[in-house]
């Protein structure tokens, strides 16, 4: 395995907090992803459903877990299924989960291969009443393609009509959103990583550049450092394209004088770091960039400071939109009588700052967890404030992720360079 994966421990007490908040005499059924085909016999490289994997550590096609913390049989409590191996799956794909690999990686003493799976939930159901079924319910999720946890609801909604259906998104989205411990240093190693990355570029950015060679150069440093590569899409914007918000295309030359907006993160064990900086491709802001830089720095700041257990999202980014006013007044680009006049549902401040400051970070970039509950320790988010001035051609963002602990938060990219000067230093 490239990445050494979390305890057996911490897997298992994932699954204890989803079963505590489950209903009487229910059942729960996670699935793994399918792999994804391109076209003639490629197919995308697999990555696995975030739920099974914070429930079992499974990173493994073809795996279904079930979680049944009434049934009489305390060894079918949770059970694993895992797909069975052979030699000529070992030939042309090597090795798979052996049953004892399987229970060592995941805690889950009972494993079945996969193919036992319709047998075995035909005697569970028998003591059941409900099932809980998964689903990607991110609220930003846009899916376009059945996935395995889709096609597996038709399939028991048919086969069994009768059983009450629960979401168990709503609790894994309580439960994902506080990270313990062994997942925030996973975390932290990510992060690590995207600063090895962003010190490798420091060096080698001049006029000239193309956006894509810069990219590659941060893929170089992940991979080199046992990484799969990028969380996300990387987003390499010089100049105008920093305007951009979702700017993929990394195909421009950055030429003297521009801004470079570089929105990237390392992956670890399947766990996302998050990082932007802005860096000048001549070696040195102008007056200009960096009083905008410093605005955004400002802010960035300050909101961080705003972050901490109790306080519900929502009025954090009504506050920190009030910190990005002030700002933006103190630079000149919207005035006293732009904010007299505002429309609440759409501030002034907007016009040069139009997204969100914060996230949920974790096993996804966009992690899961509730907005209308309040921030707990254990949580962690981004803040990323941005000024976007289209007609000026620059584009400011700046971002970190930040633990939320009970008495502060621990920012784990504070050792990234952040500071203008810092990084006119480093690439001089």
């Amino acid at each position: 395995m490239r990445y050494q994966a979390l305890s057996s421990e911490v897997y298992s007490e994932h699954r204890k907090a989803f079963s505590a908040q489950m209903k009487t005499k229910h059942l729960a059924i996670f699935n793994s992803n399918d792999i994804m085909p391109t076209s003639a016999d490629g197919h995308l490289p697999f990555k696995q459903a975030t739920d099974i994997l914070h429930l079992s550590g499974v990173d493994q096609e073809d795996s279904i877990l079930v979680l049944f913390p009434e049934t009489f049989q305390n060894s079918m409590r949770e059970i694993l299924f895992v797909k069975e191996t052979s030699e000529e799956i070992a030939i042309w794909e090597g090795e798979k989960l052996t049953k004892e690999k399987a229970t060592l990686l995941s805690g889950v003493p009972t494993i079945f291969w996969t193919s036992d799976f319709e047998r075995v939930l035909k005697g569970l159901l028998s003591e059941a009443e409900g099932v809980y079924l998964n689903n990607n319910e991110h609220t930003r999720a846009n899916i376009e393609v059945e996935t395995r946890d889709m096609r597996f609801g038709k399939w028991f909604r048919n086969e069994y009509p009768n059983y009450t259906i629960e979401r168990s998104a709503p609790i894994m989205h309580r439960i994902r959103s506080i990270k313990h411990p062994e997942e925030v240093e996973q975390m932290q190693k990510a992060c690590n990583i995207t600063k090895s990355g962003l010190e490798r570029v420091l060096k080698m950015v001049k006029p000239g550049v193309k956006e894509y060679e810069i990219e590659a150069e941060f893929a170089h440093e992940f991979l080199s450092n046992g990484s799969r590569g990028f969380a996300y899409t990387p987003i390499i914007a010089s100049g105008a394209n920093a305007c951009v918000l979702h700017y993929i295309e990394n195909h421009d030359v950055c030429n003297a004088g521009e801004v470079i907006l570089m929105d990237v993160g390392a992956e670890y064990g399947n766990y996302a770091a998050d990082m932007t900086r802005c860096i000048p491709v001549s070696g040195k802001f102008t007056v200009r960039q960096k009083q905008i830089y410093n605005a955004v720095l400002s802010v960035m700041k300050d909101a961080t400071q705003l972050l901490k257990p109790g306080v519900y999202l929502g009025e954090y980014h009504k506050q920190v939109g009030e910190l990005m006013t002030e700002q933006l007044m103190n630079i000149g680009l919207i005035s006293k009588h732009d904010v007299l006049k505002q429309n609440p549902n759409h501030p002034a401040y907007k016009k040069y700052f139009m997204h969100g400051t914060s996230h949920f970070i974790g096993l996804d970039v966009h992690d899961v967890g509730h907005w209308h509950e309040p921030i707990q320790a254990g949580n962690v988010f981004t803040v990323e404030p941005g000024i976007y001035i289209r007609e000026e051609g620059l584009g400011i963002r700046l971002e970190n992720d930040i633990l939320i602990q009970e008495n502060g938060h621990r920012d784990l990219m504070g050792h990234i360079p952040l500071e203008a000067d810092e990084i006119e230093e480093l690439m001089n």
